[in-house]
């Protein structure tokens, strides 16, 4: 079993959408390096490529 960590040891990031940083979360654990927004509703709202 993993060792606890408190909140603050968690790593964050920023999100580009609304610029607020976000914490990992359990459910991100397996693809964390892919995690780009802090929601779905920051990534419905990203800026299109077209």
């Amino acid at each position: 079993m993993a060792k606890q960590r408190r909140k603050a040891e968690l790593p964050t990031k920023v999100c580009p959408v609304c610029g607020r940083p976000f914490q990992w979360r359990k459910k991100w654990s397996a693809c964390w390096e892919d995690v780009k927004y802090c929601s779905e509703r920051c990534r419905r709202r990203r800026p299109s490529t077209h």
